[in-house]
């Protein structure tokens, strides 16, 4: 890469898009993996997915870059990751941490007046026992149990369809709290999005090598707002060999569903940049 060229900075999604959605597996996206380690390039994972379950993945892909959790819940930083100094709200083991989310007790408190008086019918991951979450999300039990440990969101299971679930959406947004929709479940959440976390996260880049080139890749709807503020979006398959409906400028269609999506964007958007 030379000099002049901005540095790529590469934030994603994880589940239908490096993850596989059935199985987890992330056996195909390895070598890219490995590719963007040895060039440097950060791999932010930007994911509706917990701090404890993120830590599984870092761990596993032995990657040691901030991440973005809970739908932009909030932003894990590495200490000493950024050379300079820079606002945020706490430490927590190893990271300074931006938080830009609700507290999860204050999601579950207004959930739950949202369920009683509107006699909805719909779960949240913490009306469930672990094992139920296993059981509603193919997760083994010892991530199942990490899936439970909410920070800044909550995942909600509606038991019906159609007219109900739009009902308690609206009265969802009534009662001051934004969803998206990811796939299986609706994540409920306060004022964060992933896209404000993006923009965060970017800025810091910024201040570290100048110019910077953002790639977004992701599979569903709540990736919409980390699409939308990216240079380059990216949007795999879903499992039935789809597009999600989403319609941005500059949006980069991949066939290939999840990581085999994602491994194909990688190289694709690598090659094109450092050419």
């Amino acid at each position: 890469m030379t000099q002049n060229r901005p540095k790529i900075v590469i934030f994603t999604d994880l589940d239908g898009t490096l993850l596989d959605r059935v199985t987890y597996s992330y056996d195909r996206v390895l070598p890219s993996i490995e590719y963007l380690r040895q060039t440097e390039i950060p791999l932010v994972f930007c994911s509706a997915k917990t701090r404890a379950e993120q830590e599984v993945y870092q761990r596993k892909l032995a990657v040691s870059h901030p991440f973005i959790v809970e739908n932009g819940g909030a932003i894990f930083i590495p200490h000493d990751y950024f050379p300079f100094p820079f606002d945020y709200h706490r430490i927590i083991g190893d990271f300074s941490v931006i938080e830009l989310g609700t507290p999860y007790e204050r999601i579950r408190q207004l959930l739950g007046k949202v369920k009683k008086e509107g006699n909805f019918h719909f779960r949240g991951f913490g009306d469930m026992s672990v094992e139920e979450v296993a059981e509603e999300t193919g997760l083994d039990i010892e991530l199942a149990g990490l899936a439970k440990q909410r920070e800044y969101d909550e995942t909600v299971k509606f038991d019906v369809t159609g007219e109900e679930v739009d009902r308690a959406l609206e009265e969802i947004k009534r009662a001051g709290l934004n969803h998206a929709h990811g796939g299986h479940f609706h994540d409920v959440m306060g004022a964060n999005d992933k896209g404000k976390a993006v923009i965060i996260l970017s800025d810091l880049y910024r201040r570290l090598w100048g110019k910077i080139k953002t790639v977004g890749l992701g599979d569903s709807m709540n990736d919409l707002p980390m699409l939308s503020v990216v240079d380059i979006p990216v949007l795999v398959q879903k499992k039935d060999r789809t597009w999600e409906g989403i319609s941005l400028p500059r949006l980069c269609k991949v066939y290939g569903v999840g990581p085999e999506g994602w491994n194909k964007a990688i190289k694709e958007i690598i090659s094109a940049e450092t050419n």
